[in-house]
C-alpha cells in the first residue's frame, strides 16, 4: 500500500469513505470550475477523531484538505488533481454546545450549518448576525476559515469581529483550546486570529465561541432607485444619522444585475414601477420597542426624494414583500449563471471612493470589451463591490471569460490597486488568487504569512497550495 492507503487503513472504518461515487461531491468546487481527486474522504464524529486523523496523516506524510460546506469561491476546500490529498469533512461535528443568553454568546461545533445557528439564537430570543446567501449549506468553520462577510457587515463586522474563541486541531494533531467567550482577555497574543481567514492552511477549526446580538423588535426594509451613484456615501451617511446607527444592510444593485435575473426568472416582479440605472436595498433594525425607525426611515426618504437623490422607492409593508426584496438581491449571482456565468471581481475600496471606482471601472471595461454586460452589486456599507462581467449573448462563455481574464481583468485590478483597494474583499485567496496576492499583496505581509505557515505547519501538509504559495 502507498502512504495514503496505509494511513487511512489505520483509522476507524466508520469515518472513512472510499466509494468514489460518494466522494465525487467533495472534490468539485462550488462554482464547478475545478475538480480534484482524493483516495478517501474522512468524516470524523468528534474532536478526538480530528486529532487522530491529523496526527496519523502527518506521520505518513499525507496532505489534508479541511472542508466545511464546500461553498468556497476560490477552491480553498477542493483537493488537487494528483489524488494524494485526503479530504477531511467537518459535517458530522454539528452540535450547538452552549447558548449563553446572559453573555450574548454561543459555543458551537465547526460543522454547524449557518442557518442552524440562526435558529438556535432565535430560540433564545437572540440573533446570530452573520448572514450569507449560502447559509442553508455553508458551515461556520468554513465561514471562520474564510473570514466571510455577508450582508450585515456594516452593523456587526466580518466573521472575524464576531469570533470570541476558537478550538483548533493543529497539523501535528495537538489541540489548541481557546473557547472562553470573554470580551476582554489581554493575556498575550490573540492566537485565534491567525486561523480566521487562513482557509485551513494552519489547522482544522473544530469549535468556536461566537457573539450574539439581541433579536430585532422592528425591521424596516426599503428598495430605492437612486439618481447618482456618486452619492452612495452621502446616502449611507444620511441613513445612519436618521436611524441612529440602526442600518444593518445597505446594498447596491445595478440595473443590469437586476434585469439579468428578471429576464430568466419571469415569475419574479420588479419592485418599482419604472426601471432605474441604480438601486439601493437598505434595512434598519432595532431591538428597542420605543425607537421609531419606521418613522425615521420614512422621514429620510421624503427628504431624499425632495432633494432628487432618490427618484422612486418602496418600503416593505409585509414580511412577504421584505423577503421578495431580499430574494432579488441574494439571487443576483443566479441571474449571472443563467446568462452564461460571469468573470468575478471581488473588490473592496474605501466607501467614500465606491461610486467613483464603479464609474471608472465601468468605463475601462466598456472601452476594452464594449460588448460586455456589466453586473455590479455589493455592500456599500463596507466598500465591497462585486464587479462582475457577463458574456454577450452571441459569445461562447468559456472563450469570452478566458480572454477577458487575460486582457481586461488585470486593468481592473490595477485600478483597484491605484485607489488603495483590495482584489479580495470577502472570497479569500484559495488557489485561484495566489497570482494576485503575489502581484498586489504587501511583500512583507506575504513573507510574514509564509513564516507563520512554516512555524505551525513545517511539513506543509495542511491544505497545501492555498493562501501561501508553495516554495
Amino acid at each position: 500500500m502507498n502512504p495514503t492507503e496505509t494511513a487511512v487503513a489505520s483509522l476507524p472504518p466508520e469515518i472513512v469513505v472510499l466509494d468514489q461515487d460518494i466522494i465525487s461531491k467533495y472534490v468539485t468546487d462550488f462554482r464547478q470550475l475545478y475538480s480534484g481527486r482524493t483516495y478517501a474522504v474522512l468524516r470524523p464524529r468528534s474532536v478526538e477523531e480530528v486529532q487522530l486523523i491529523a496526527s496519523t496523516l502527518s506521520k505518513h506524510g499525507v496532505p489534508i484538505v479541511p472542508q466545511g460546506g464546500n461553498t468556497s469561491y476560490c477552491t480553498a476546500a477542493t483537493p488537487d488533481r494528483n489524488g494524494s490529498e485526503v479530504v477531511v469533512s467537518l459535517e458530522r461535528l454539528n452540535k450547538v454546545r452552549e447558548v449563553d443568553a446572559g453573555n450574548l454568546s454561543m459555543t458551537v461545533d465547526a460543522g454547524c450549518i449557518l442557518s442552524t445557528l440562526h435558529e438556535a439564537a432565535f430560540d433564545k430570543d437572540l440573533l446570530f448576525p452573520l448572514s450569507l446567501g449560502s447559509q442553508q449549506s455553508c458551515q461556520i468553520g468554513g465561514n471562520i476559515s474564510t473570514n466571510a462577510g455577508g450582508i450585515a457587515v456594516i452593523k456587526y463586522g466580518m466573521t472575524r469581529d464576531i469570533v470570541l474563541g476558537l478550538e483548533v486541531v493543529l497539523p501535528d494533531g495537538s489541540l489548541l483550546t481557546d473557547l472562553n467567550p470573554l470580551r476582554k482577555n489581554n493575556s498575550g497574543y490573540d492566537v485565534k486570529q491567525l486561523f480566521i481567514g487562513a482557509e485551513g492552511t494552519l489547522g482544522i477549526i473544530t469549535g468556536a465561541s461566537l457573539k450574539l446580538a439581541r433579536k430585532p423588535r422592528s425591521i424596516v426594509t426599503a428598495f430605492l432607485a437612486i439618481a447618482d451613484i456618486s452619492e452612495l456615501p452621502k446616502l449611507l451617511d444620511r441613513a445612519q444619522r436618521f436611524t441612529g446607527e440602526s442600518i444593518t444592510s445597505f446594498e447596491y444593485i445595478s440595473r443590469n444585475s437586476l434585469e439579468l435575473l428578471l429576464a430568466k426568472r419571469t415569475s419574479l416582479r420588479h419592485p418599482l414601477a419604472a426601471p432605474s440605472e441604480h438601486y439601493v436595498l437598505l434595512e434598519a433594525a432595532t431591538s428597542s420597542h420605543l425607537l421609531d425607525i419606521q418613522g425615521a426611515l420614512e422621514a429620510l426618504l421624503e427628504e431624499l426624494m425632495i432633494e432628487g437623490l432618490v427618484v422612486d422607492g418602496a418600503v416593505a409593508s409585509s414580511e412577504e414583500q421584505r423577503n421578495h426584496f431580499w430574494h432579488l438581491r441574494e439571487n443576483i449571482p443566479e441571474g449571472e449563471v443563467l446568462n452564461g456565468g460571469s468573470v468575478k471581481h471581488d473588490i473592496s475600496v474605501r466607501t467614500s471612493r465606491l461610486g467613483s471606482f464603479i464609474e471608472q471601472a465601468s468605463q475601462l471595461v466598456l472601452s476594452n470589451a464594449p460588448d460586455s454586460i456589466l453586473s455590479i452589486y455589493g455592500h456599500v456599507g463596507d466598500g465591497n463591490v462585486h464587479f462582475n462581467v457577463v458574456p454577450p449573448a452571441n459569445a461562447v462563455p468559456s472563450k469570452f471569460k478566458e480572454k477577458f481574464e487575460l486582457t481586461v481583468s488585470p486593468l481592473i485590478y490595477d485600478l483597484v490597486a491605484s485607489t488603495g483597494g483590495s482584489f479580495s474583499a470577502e472570497y479569500g485567496i484559495g488557489r485561484v488568487k495566489l497570482d494576485l496576492l503575489a502581484k498586489y499583496g504587501n511583500a512583507t505581509k506575504v513573507a510574514t504569512m509564509k513564516k507563520i505557515k512554516d512555524a505551525l505547519d513545517p511539513t506543509g501538509y495542511m491544505n497545501p497550495g492555498k493562501v501561501v504559495a508553495p516554495s
